[in-house]
């Protein structure tokens, strides 16, 4: 039986709270993004997420423990192997991973890049660990006058394509990953293929927004199937229908940054559909974690404080608000990767018991077994903490 009519289900990606035990072994130790941004800049302010008891969750510089926290808090710990954004979004969808998807730091095999040349029927550039906006500096100009496109990986699990719209339309270089997203399965099953055009001239070139993420398909059902199968609405905002291959979403809103992401949920609230609304929200992973842009993430994460009170305002009595995140980035370590951290939760509404302490969780399946719970379904995986936080 239901309880909740609907889930508003926020990931802040990439906001992670501390380092995993198993850290060290990713090469993360001393990792806190949110910890370690506070002390880098002197503190955050963040009243409404501290309102609901982030401070609560570890020690912030600027957001103090709150006494009666107005949210139920807690973090979440990831068992799956890797640290990445579909690795994270499964999880909390249900899905466990026993290996992580295949990482190229020394670069994709030479053989895997021939076949891809033939299949697209061209040379290609790159093949190399390398920043997005650092290697379309590097090749850009190459690439313009050859036509080739730029290839690259990162510490991630992912095949990045990136080409100028005016020399690779953007149909076409969609019709290029769609190609390498085929093509890797097996052994060199990536988490993502990602395009990523872009746009000016030598010296000058601007990443757009119309990335494009090509992932795996989910392995088994995932809470998004299992809300869609009840007859309930799956709003996808951002990414959300790219990290799951389309699967499980009745409807999608892309978004160009995290102020786009929170008017697009804002849309899909003001449409009053039971079910489940779920965003990502990109910016603070890829504009400023992967950038080691502490100030910039601070402020990033000030802007989303500032947007909560538009959606709690806009809770009904039988909605349920939940922010988390799906792995760290933190900016002020030399990695500008993706960090293994723990992750925030945070749950508010009207029939949610404010202060309670979910602790650690074993993982984050606990989040989607909630969710399901809360709508009237089961998750397979995870235990649900939805009894603890019920008034």
């Amino acid at each position: 039986m239901a309880i909740f009519n609907r889930v508003i289900l926020i990931v802040m990606d990439s906001a992670g709270v501390g380092e995993l035990p198993d850290a060290e072994q990713y090469g993360d130790m001393g990792s806190n993004t949110l910890g370690n941004i506070s002390r880098a800049v002197g503190g955050l302010e963040l009243p409404n997420m501290g309102r609901l008891g982030l401070g609560n969750i570890l020690p912030l510089e600027g957001v103090p423990a709150m006494k009666s926290p107005a949210g139920a808090f807690g973090k979440l710990a990831e068992q799956s192997a890797g640290k990445d954004t579909t690795t994270g979004h499964w999880e909390i969808a249900g899905i466990i991973l026993e290996r992580p998807f295949p990482t190229y730091p020394h670069a994709f095999p030479p053989e895997l890049i021939a076949e891809y040349e033939r299949l697209i029927g061209r040379k290609t550039l790159g093949n190399k660990v390398a920043s997005g906006t650092a290697i379309i500096d590097e090749l850009g100009r190459q690439h313009m006058e050859t036509g080739y496109p730029i290839v690259y990986t990162s510490a991630d699990s992912v095949f990045q394509i990136a080409a100028h719209e005016e020399v690779i339309p953007i149909n076409e270089l969609y019709r290029f990953c769609q190609i390498a997203r085929d093509m890797l399965v097996g052994e060199h099953a990536v988490g993502r293929v990602i395009a990523r055009p872009f746009t000016g001239q030598p010296g000058s070139f601007k990443r757009t927004e119309r990335r494009h993420d090509y992932s795996l398909t989910p392995p088994q059902d995932t809470l998004l199937d299992i809300i869609r199968a009840a007859g309930l609405e799956v709003m996808a905002v951002g990414k959300i229908k790219d990290i799951f291959a389309q699967r499980g979403v009745t409807r999608h809103k892309p978004a160009k940054n995290n102020a786009d992401g929170m008017d697009k949920t804002l849309e899909f609230m003001a449409q009053g559909d039971a079910g489940l609304i779920i965003t990502n929200l990109v910016d603070f992973d890829m504009v400023y974690g992967h950038r080691n842009n502490a100030a910039g993430y601070a402020g990033a994460l000030r802007e989303f404080d500032t947007r909560l009170p538009g959606v709690m305002e806009r809770l009904q009595e039988d909605d349920m608000l939940v922010i988390t995140a799906d792995h760290g980035c933190d900016p002020t370590t030399q990695s500008t990767d993706h960090s293994r951290e723990y992750v925030p939760v945070l749950v508010y509404g009207s029939q949610v018991q404010g202060g309670v302490n979910l602790g650690t969780r074993e993982t984050f399946a606990d989040l989607g077994a909630t969710v399901a719970e809360a709508l009237g379904q089961k998750l397979p995986t995870g235990k649900s903490f939805l009894r603890e936080i019920l008034k």
